[in-house]
């Protein structure tokens, strides 16, 4: 039982736990019971913080299913390391070594020798994050909402935001929200905040803390607090405009709107189409070009260690760095005065290839079992679902069984992550002290 065999399994643990919770009676709004497929397909969406759906979570529902559904929302976006560590932390048990391997691993940072504080720097991070945007939400909602009513709207919400989960109980999702500044900073916010990764969010509270406490060192950031932050407002801005062009003309979407709410509308669905499944337009009726740009930042996703996810968007900038160091004629790739070793250029490197492999692997069997929907609309809901954003053009619902199940295995690998998979199907590598001559080879 190997690290990454354990935080796999774990998953499809809870997977299968939430998919009894919803199966059950009491989780359905008619009071029957769920169909196996709809509560398979909704758990692993859940626990993968995707969002995809095959029902209207509102109506389909009742209160206890949603409060399920929640909870696994809650533990998907946390992950099973963190979720399963705090536990041990509740009964007062200490880590071994292999869970602090485990931690590690999940985070992908060197965290081996303060494991719990990280730990319960998280849950407090998360708290704070969440219970800000359910009060916010909840203001906004109670002006349409009793309060008992715009309360559970706000705390749901602002859960399934924060953890990059694009669940919503509006049958429309927030296209009636157009309009709403409240809606259309916050819940972008909770999404990006909650999709830069911890590290990110912590390195900036220590910053901030020495400066407010005056102290004479200056806190210097981490090579990926650079990184993830410059690209994530690069994206954000680039995504913005790319949407606001190409839709403004559309008479779907955003050509009669008040200029004020189309870029309100651009800019909710550029911060949220990354990483979370909430629209405030019409997926479905945008034009071919918004849709493959919408693909890409599907794509790209999120950052390490956050809630979000797709090839994320240190991958893409080590990519990119390596094409011009190569059109430079360099041999390192560089960021802000670093070196990037060459294992984590070569992790990159898998995470793309592997990553095309499932997106084309699986719209290839759709296309197969679901021959009646065009190929962009099949592309998109499954890059939708590897990259764990959400978003969908309507088709999900409408999918044969055999379809729904392809995109579940997606959302279950875009969750774990490719690398983790194949490492734990293949097992741990065997180290070898064989070295071959080197041979050059033709490229390009």
């Amino acid at each position: 039982m190997t690290i990454a065999r354990t935080i796999c399994l774990g998953f499809i643990a809870i997977i299968a736990l939430g998919a009894f919770l919803l199966l059950l009676p009491i989780s359905t709004a008619s009071g029957a019971w769920n169909d196996p497929i709809v509560a398979l397909f909704t758990s692993t969406s859940a626990v993968c913080v995707t969002g995809l759906a095959v029902v209207d979570t509102g109506t389909h529902f009742s209160l206890m299913g949603q409060i399920f559904l929640l909870l696994l929302i809650q533990v998907g976006g946390l992950g099973y390391m963190t979720v399963s560590t705090f536990l041990l932390l509740l009964i007062g048990r200490r880590f071994d070594i292999q869970q602090k391997f485990a931690i590690q691993e999940s985070f992908d940072r060197p965290f081996f020798l303060n494991s719990q504080n990280l730990i319960k720097s998280i849950l407090g991070l998360t708290l704070i994050f969440e219970i800000t945007g359910a009060i916010l939400l909840t203001a906004e909602f109670h002006r349409q909402y009793p309060l008992s009513r715009s309360l559970w709207l706000g705390i749901f919400h602002s859960v399934s935001a924060w953890n990059n989960a694009g669940f919503g109980l509006f049958a429309n999702n927030f296209m009636d929200y157009q309009s709403s500044l409240v809606v259309n900073l916050v819940i972008p916010l909770l999404v990006i905040f909650g999709g830069i990764g911890y590290q990110v969010i912590l390195e900036m509270y220590i910053y901030i803390s020495d400066k407010c406490s005056r102290k004479k060192w200056s806190t210097a950031f981490s090579l990926n607090f650079q990184v993830v932050t410059s690209t994530t407002i690069f994206l954000l801005a680039i995504g913005t405009i790319a949407l606001f062009l190409t839709e403004i003309h559309n008479p779907n979407t955003l050509r009669f709107l008040p200029l004020p709410e189309q870029i309100m509308a651009a800019w909710f669905q550029s911060a949220i189409t990354r990483t979370a499944g909430f629209n405030s337009i019409d997926i479905g009726k945008m034009t071919t070009t918004g849709l493959f740009i919408t693909i890409a930042l599907m794509f790209i996703g999120a950052s390490p260690s956050g809630t979000g996810g797709g090839i994320k968007t240190t991958t893409m900038r080590i990519l990119t760095q390596a094409t011009q160091a190569v059109l430079q004629g360099k041999e390192d790739i560089e960021f802000y005065g670093r070196t990037v070793p060459i294992s984590v250029i070569l992790k990159a490197i898998g995470v793309l290839i592997g990553s095309i492999a499932t997106v084309i692997t699986a719209t290839m069997i759709i296309s197969i079992t679901d021959p009646s929907y065009e190929f962009i609309k099949i592309l998109f809901e499954t890059v939708s679902a590897f990259a764990t954003v959400g978003l969908s053009t309507g088709i999900t619902a409408s999918l044969s069984p055999f379809g729904k199940l392809v995109l579940i295995a997606t959302m279950y690998t875009g969750r774990v992550g490719v690398i983790l998979l194949m490492a734990a199907l293949l097992g741990d590598p065997r180290p070898t002290k064989v070295r071959y001559p080197e041979e050059n080879l033709l490229v390009g």
